[in-house]
């Protein structure tokens, strides 16, 4: 499995009831793809959402998202951390 971090521009004044929801419903199907959101942070004003998932692919992770209905803008592997 690969860690990624997705990002989702557009989203300017979501909420955190908005935020939470979202991520529920990729929890929801993620399974379907080998998939598992770890978390997800939001700037409301900047209007931008970040994801942290572990997948099998970018693809899986996109397809996971548009599914739920907020398909991703960028979707970026992290192969190193600390």
């Amino acid at each position: 499995m690969t860690t990624f971090m997705d990002v989702h521009h557009d989203m300017k004044g979501i909420t955190a009831e908005q935020l939470s929801a979202a991520h529920r419903a990729d929890l929801a199907i993620e399974a379907d793809e080998g998939v598992h959101f770890e978390r997800a942070w939001a700037d409301p004003d900047a209007g931008v959402v970040y994801c942290l998932s572990e997948a099998p692919s970018a693809d899986a992770v996109k397809r996971i998202h548009e599914r739920a209905g907020h398909p991703p803008t960028e979707i970026h592997s992290v192969p190193l951390s600390v």
